[in-house]
Formats: C-alpha cells, structure tokens, sequence
C-alpha cells in the first residue's frame, strides 16, 4: 500500500518561508513524476509545481515563480517544496503528488496560512 505523508505545513507571517516535505512509503515499483498542488478555500485544487522523475525538468504555476522551489530525493522518496516569500494569497492546503507506473498517489494535505 502506497501511502504519502506530508509535512512543514504551517502559520507564518508573509515574507517568511516554509519547507514542505512529503515522503513516499509502501515500497512502489518506480516513482515517476512527482508534484505538489494547493487547494484554497472555495477553490479549485491547483498544479503549484512539477519535477519529472530524474529531476531534470521542473515547471511551476506562474503564481509562485521566482518563490517556490520544488526537488526531490529519490533515494529517500521524498519531494520538497521551499516556499519562501509567502504571501497571505498562498494560503491553502498543500498536496504532495506521485506518479508510478498506471497510478497516482495523493498525500492528505498539509495546512499552510500565511498572515499579512
């Protein structure tokens, strides 16, 4: 059973920084793209960022351009996302997201609120 923990979630003041962390467990085949989205109050969840499965090739919404940056560690099946310069519109609850091969996984969110 594939199963994804996330954490780092948090209160923080804008302009300060988070780091989220979201570890993969149960032994999957391959782990292939990995991603983290957001879901705001009301909103529609939404693609915050993507990292292909070597690493080479990261894409980001353009909302968090220049702030966030996602890696990841395939020794440890782990994804980060640095989150620095939040902004109150950051708020949301943050999703990790893995692909294997035929499957997604989804973590069960971490809260993230940004203060003004």
């Amino acid at each position: 059973q594939v199963q994804l923990v996330e954490s780092g979630g948090g209160l923080v003041q804008a302009g300060r920084s988070l780091r989220l962390s979201c570890v993969v467990s149960g032994n999957p085949l391959n782990i292939n793209d990995m991603a983290w989205y957001r879901q705001a109050p009301g909103q529609q969840r939404e693609l915050v960022a993507h990292i292909t499965s070597g690493g080479g090739s990261k894409n980001y919404a353009d909302s968090v351009k220049g702030r966030f940056t996602i890696s990841r560690d395939n020794a440890k099946k782990t994804v980060y996302l640095q989150m620095n310069s939040l902004e109150p519109e950051d708020t949301a609850v943050y999703y990790c997201n893995v692909e294997t091969p035929g499957l997604y996984y989804w973590g069960q969110g971490t809260q993230v609120t940004v203060s003004s």
